[in-house]
């Protein structure tokens, strides 16, 4: 979830109104042809090729997934401040990392960070195996209760520690890590199996950062791509 400063976007959602989720409260506008763009324009007009992750972006109605007065900004090729500090990452984030991880149908996935649960609703349009965690409760239950409103009741979310994974279900063949974090968390790398791809952005918060995809191998995480980003900081309890 990438960090923002824009003072109009911090004006608007000041005056957001209290929703139990934004999709019960958003305005019922037709956004297919905006979601039509951001697909045209800001993924495949660069190098999101992945044509499932080209498809789920396509399907998911990120403006339900946003603030109700951001609704009609959902779709610009900029993050979105969700509150607590946590933002909706750019469009092209969002499909970068699902493109780096390489889901595929049956896979099981684990993503640190849920926010406001638009990352977790494109990873479910990939595979029916999705956890995700959010450390700040309230964000944990108003995401939970929008992905099952949508239609993504199979995602298992669950409020704690993004450092400490989650054991219980794991081993996992993808983890997404929606937070900087300053190296990879020693208990996500023990949960993810051979194989398995990790997508987590490195380093402090204030400071460089670079989102690193690993794959593990022969028990070992291998770096295997790497892009300059900058996202809010992975918070422990």
């Amino acid at each position: 979830m990438q960090r923002i400063s824009v003072l109009i976007l911090g004006v608007f959602l000041a005056l957001a109104p209290a929703c139990i989720a934004p999709g019960l409260c958003q305005s019922s506008g037709d956004f297919s042809a905006a979601r039509r763009n951001m697909v045209a324009r800001q993924l495949q007009g660069r190098d999101i090729t992945d044509s499932r992750v080209l498809a789920a972006m396509g399907r998911v109605p990120r403006h339900l997934f946003a603030p109700a007065p951001l609704g009609s900004m959902a779709y610009g090729d900029h993050p979105l401040p969700i509150g607590q500090g946590q933002t909706i990452s750019q469009p092209y984030i969002v499909a970068l990392m699902s493109q780096w991880a390489e889901v595929k149908p049956g896979d099981r996935v684990l993503e640190v960070g849920t926010g406001s649960g638009y990352q977790a609703a494109i990873l479910a349009e990939l595979t029916d195996q999705v956890f995700t965690i959010e450390i700040l409760p309230e964000l944990a239950r108003t995401a939970a209760v929008r992905l099952k409103e949508l239609g993504y009741g199979q995602v298992k979310v669950k409020a704690g520690d993004g450092y400490r994974g989650w054991p219980e279900a794991a081993p996992f063949d993808v983890i997404l890590v929606t937070a900087a974090a300053p190296k990879v968390p020693a208990p996500l790398a023990e949960q993810l199996r051979e194989g398995g791809r990790l997508v987590i952005p490195l380093g402090e918060a204030g400071e460089a950062q670079t989102l690193v995809r690993f794959r593990r191998t022969e028990g070992k995480l291998k770096e295997e791509a790497q892009l300059p980003v900058r996202f809010v900081p992975l918070v422990r309890e």
